[in-house]
């Protein structure tokens, strides 16, 4: 069976693919990575070819403005920053660009792949990579939650909360992503997990 098959079996099963270790630049201590795919999920289309990735531990959050750590490292990273927020209340997606979220300040649950999705919690220092497509939603934050959000180069994103209509479903099927990991650079798990075969 191919790995990818085999991947996207496990994914649907709602069982965590991939696993290992990465260093960010400027992180202290390696950050854990998990990756994952997620099926389509009712009107949420995620994306059933490239995985999300969890960079658990990636940045160390201290000093007054732990935030320009996450900034400084995605921009470095050619992922450039856009905002710094929260994660909307409600399920939505993203069409127009991949989206790497930097946590920089306490901590969440958040619900990935859409309705009756993937439970997912993070806390400060951890960094998230979702594939334009994929669900996302907060369930509930500490008032501390900070977050940074950044894209590739010519990306940005757009609040959808239906199904994609045709242009944005073609969209999503070769929408271009950049040959650095937002986290580890070149040769990060980016350039290992995301491709379109």
């Amino acid at each position: 069976m191919e790995r990818r098959t085999f991947n996207a079996t496990l994914a649907g099963l709602g069982l965590a693919l991939g696993g290992g270790h990465v260093r960010a630049q400027g992180a202290a201590t390696p950050a854990n990575v998990q990756t994952f795919l997620l099926a389509a999920n009712d009107w949420v289309p995620n994306n059933q070819k490239l995985p999300v990735i969890v960079y658990r531990n990636a940045l160390p959050v201290a000093g007054d403005d732990p935030g320009s750590a996450f900034e400084d490292l995605f921009e470095r990273n050619g992922w450039p920053p856009q905002w710094r927020n929260g994660v909307y209340p409600f399920h939505h997606y993203h069409t127009l660009g991949h989206e790497v979220l930097g946590f920089y300040g306490g901590s969440a649950r958040l619900m990935l792949g859409g309705p009756g999705g993937r439970e997912v919690s993070i806390k400060a220092g951890d960094i998230v990579l979702l594939p334009a497509g994929t669900g996302h939603k907060k369930l509930e934050a500490d008032a501390d939650f900070a977050v940074v959000g950044a894209y590739p180069p010519g990306q940005e994103f757009d609040i959808v909360r239906q199904a994609p209509d045709g242009v944005q479903r073609a969209r999503l099927l070769t929408l271009p992503f950049p040959a650095s990991d937002p986290v580890a650079g070149m040769g990060g798990p980016v350039t290992k997990e995301w491709h379109y075969s």
